[in-house]
């Protein structure tokens, strides 16, 4: 199995910065696409940015030019945040889509998610 742990949240000003990492273990498996999806209270789980294997990003328009998502290795990724503003605030959910072995399906798997706040 993938096990994918998150980390950086928490509580920023608005203009402020945070980087959030999210690292994937459990060996035996190799990874496509990594993302992140972000749900704000009452509201819908949303993509944020994703990048695939070879390095193509994309990103919700809400965050383009105040985002970044890079990838330091196969099996980590970062999502650097800059500028957020209060409407930034949600849960942070790291996923990868991964194949346990060559010949297995591709499927998403999720982290347990980190809290990202702004104040205002």
């Amino acid at each position: 199995q993938v096990q994918l742990v998150e980390s950086g949240g928490g509580l920023v000003q608005a203009g402020g910065s945070l980087t959030l990492s999210c690292a994937a273990s459990g060996g035996g498996f190799s990874i496509n696409a990594m993302g992140w999806y972000r749900q704000a209270p009452g509201k819908q789980r949303e993509l944020v940015a994703a990048i695939s294997s070879g390095g193509s990003t994309n990103y919700v328009d809400s965050v383009k030019g105040r985002f970044t998502i890079s990838r330091a290795n196969a099996k980590t990724v970062y999502l650097l945040m800059n500028s957020l503003q209060p409407e930034d605030t949600a849960a942070y959910y790291c996923h990868a889509d991964a194949r346990l072995t060559y010949y297995s399906e591709v499927k998403r798997y999720w982290g347990q998610g980190t809290q990202v706040t702004v104040s205002s």
